[in-house]
């Protein structure tokens, strides 16, 4: 395979995952993050604790070999812990390359949300709505959807790389 028949080859990839967001829920709130990022969705593991670490990282797992820290996105967004039950899932992603699992109540589907379809967030509190890149229309409702380069700050990133 040539150079640029491997470049065309990533841009249909890309191309395909525009526009598809994977959808969880935390309580009644739906979220999505977009597809490409989405390494894979597991059941909920063993969680080794780490000391020190924000509340927000609940700690790490051994996934296959690779050790993947964990963020419960209900305490990054300030919401009630809830405990974790058979719905409850582990969403991993990648970060600026590095892999993390996101833990959610549950996940729910792939779809696809047009550009069209999305709209800014309010700008009533940039601060507490930091982690949200838009807000897409599916029907009549509304998927807050994440800007997951936004889920950790470039220190807490090194941070977990480092663990």
């Amino acid at each position: 395979m040539s150079e640029n028949e491997a470049v065309d080859s990533e841009d249909q990839v890309e191309d395909t995952q525009k526009g598809k967001f994977l959808t969880f829920c935390l309580g009644t709130e739906f979220y999505g993050i977009e597809i490409k990022y989405v390494t894979e969705i597991i059941g909920l593991q063993p969680i080794t604790e780490i000391p020190e670490m924000p509340e927000y990282i609940k700690g790490i797992i051994n996934l296959r070999g690779k050790i993947i820290p964990l963020m419960d996105v209900r305490l990054r967004f300030r919401k009630p812990f809830r405990e974790y039950n058979d719905r409850t899932c582990i969403v991993v992603i990648d970060i600026r390359e590095t892999p993390i699992g996101l833990i959610v109540d549950s996940v729910s589907e792939v779809i696809s949300i047009s550009d069209e379809e999305i709209v800014s967030p309010p700008s009533l509190n940039k601060e507490r709505n930091k982690y949200i890149r838009g807000i897409g229309k599916v029907g009549n409702e509304v998927k807050l959807l994440l800007d997951s380069g936004k889920l950790l700050t470039d220190l807490e990133t090194e941070n977990l790389e480092n663990i």
